[in-house]
């Protein structure tokens, strides 16, 4: 089984579970290494209510250290982080990265100005925008995001479509910018679960855009974003099925932000 890199701990606000229950969920699934990786913190603070503070980073390493010695030598644990991309905040996300040996950092873009757009509470505002426009902006930021070169993993790329709001015609017109730009700059992307059990049943991304990653040499990780032990893995058996179905042969490990291919599709 491929790892699971992308999951959650209660820090965040909107996680459950214990590191042992995390970390057993893991071994039951085959996982062959489990990552930890929870929103990282954003200033100013309190920035919103869905990720830790600063001053809980202290907390966060204990529950990786948790989780270590919970798995012993049943399964390798991986500690990250999933920052937000927000421009200007570069030199934050720079620092947070120096906070520890991390093994990997996940990019992902959860806001379009100051409207968290996957945030149920704003799901009203939908009704009220162009989508083409919306989509037009969160494709440019996503581009902007993977140009930085500061993730290793860029995290669920259309997180756009969650609520089934997406515009007419050929989709590729987003597509081909940001696989460009993703191809340019080394970062490999995420095949993310999470979205079969969101408004829009679909994983993220969208088969085509998965073929047009693979297409051009693209890696790939595939994640659960489990906010809870019994997500762990889920529908992995689905996500090795579409990530060969578009031309996937491996997923790839992390290990100090070094990656390797592991050839498990």
């Amino acid at each position: 089984m491929p790892a699971d890199y992308h999951t959650h701990t209660p820090l965040c606000k909107h996680a459950t579970g214990t590191p042992e229950e995390y970390v057993a969920a893991a071994i039951a699934a085959g996982l062959s290494e489990y990552g930890i990786s929870d929103h990282a913190p954003c200033r100013p603070e309190p920035f919103d209510d869905w990720r830790m503070l600063e001053s809980e980073l202290p907390e966060y390493f204990d529950w990786i250290a948790r989780a270590k010695q919970a798995a012993g030598n049943q399964i390798i644990i991986r500690s990250g982080m999933e920052c937000d991309w927000l421009k200007g905040y570069e030199s934050f996300i720079e620092e947070l990265a120096g906070k520890s040996d991390w093994d990997y950092l996940i990019g992902s873009v959860h806001y379009l100005g100051d409207w968290d757009f996957d945030n149920p509470i704003w799901l009203g505002k939908w009704a009220e925008i162009d989508v083409e426009d919306a989509w037009k902006t969160y494709w440019k930021t996503y581009a902007e995001m993977a140009e930085s070169g500061l993730f290793d993993i860029l995290g669920h790329p259309d997180l756009i479509k969650k609520f089934s709001y997406a515009p007419a015609g050929d989709l590729d017109r987003f597509y081909d910018p940001v696989i460009e730009a993703i191809a340019a700059n080394g970062s490999v992307i995420e095949l993310n679960t999470a979205g079969l059990h969101k408004p829009c049943a679909e994983a993220y991304p969208a088969p085509r855009f998965l073929e047009l990653a693979a297409s051009a040499g693209i890696g790939l990780v595939i994640s659960s974003d489990a906010h809870a032990p019994n997500e762990v893995a889920r529908d992995f058996a689905k996500a090795r099925e579409l990530a060969k179905a578009a031309g996937y042969r491996e997923t790839q490990l992390f290990n100090k932000r070094k990656r390797t291919g592991e050839p498990c599709l």
